[in-house]
């Protein structure tokens, strides 16, 4: 069974790390026949590294599906590893691309989501509840033979990425300040992206009957870091680690997107993207109890012993 694998938006921190991961490592790279990273920057540092690894790079242009369908059949792909380009047009140029695949037939496709994107609200959160637009497109061929795409569909909901966390080093090195809009109490689970791309090699490259590994086909997999930190237990850990102290400073979702347009070069669909996430505050076993205190209350004092 041949595992053609085509990762998109290779110039992306993503995409080139899966990408990457899958030309180094010996185990990995056996069991695979080929890679071919599709670019809308054919010009950028990390396509050249990863043609000098031995990927063939194909350049996507955005535009008519049925042109990308073409670009796909051409790279002779089986596997896709779909990235959302970090981009203001994300969803439909992976909306595209889904379509392309779908005509190419194409039949083993990963989707790398975004998890809490169930959580968010389309009004209030809508670059975060982009993913669960994509997600849809992907998984709802599943099981339906006439459709490539029903056969080998997977999705992987990234976690927060702990590298966002270096968006804020001139606070760091400057002020010795962690600041983040997440409140005193809430706590999250950062994930290494190296770890997102770990698991997404191991999807890529394992092979069933079907296509993707029976443990992997069909599945949605949510991906979080290994611990529950608050904004100051991950100051704490940053300390330790720099062997320096560093305080966090919860900070309001206004001074939030100060900091981000005035330090980062990222697009700024990914700055909303961040606020979105950021704004995610999952509720807790004593906030839920509370909300549904009137429906849970025991109507009749409980005998104690």
């Amino acid at each position: 069974m041949s595992r053609n694998v085509c990762i998109t938006a290779v110039e992306g921190q993503t995409g080139f790390l899966i990408a990457e991961l899958l030309l180094t490592d010996e185990d990995f790279k056996k069991k695979i026949d080929s890679l071919t990273g599709l670019t809308m920057n054919p010009s950028s540092d990390k396509v050249k590294e990863l043609k000098a690894l031995g990927a063939t790079i194909a350049t996507h242009t955005p535009g008519r599906e049925r042109d990308v369908a073409a670009a796909l059949k051409k790279t002779g792909c089986d596997t896709l590893c779909l990235v959302p380009p970090a981009r203001a047009d994300k969803l439909d140029i992976a909306s595209e691309l889904i379509g392309a695949a779908r005509r190419a037939g194409v039949a083993n496709v990963l989707l790398i989501s975004a998890a809490g994107c169930d959580y968010a609200e389309r009004d209030s959160q809508p670059r975060l509840r982009e993913f669960v637009d994509l997600e849809a497109a992907v998984l709802a061929c599943k099981g339906d033979p006439s459709n490539p795409l029903g056969h080998s569909p997977c999705v992987i909901r990234a976690g927060f990425y702990a590298e966002n966390l270096l968006l804020y080093t001139e606070q760091a090195r400057n002020e010795g300040l962690l600041p983040l809009p997440i409140g005193d109490k809430h706590k999250f689970a950062p994930i290494a992206l190296g770890d997102i791309s770990l698991v997404a090699a191991h999807v890529l490259t394992g092979k069933g009957a079907h296509g993707f590994d029976e443990r992997h086909r069909g599945q949605l997999m949510v991906l979080t870091g290994p611990m529950l930190v608050s904004g100051e237990e991950l100051a704490a850990a940053a300390s330790k680690a720099l062997g320096q102290t560093l305080e966090f400073e919860n900070i309001s979702e206004r001074e939030a997107k100060r900091v981000l347009k005035t330090q980062t070069d990222i697009d700024d669909s990914e700055k909303e993207y961040l606020l979105d996430y950021y704004s995610l505050h999952p509720t807790g076993p004593e906030e839920f109890f509370q909300n549904y205190a009137g429906e849970l209350r025991p109507k009749k004092k409980l005998r104690s012993g």
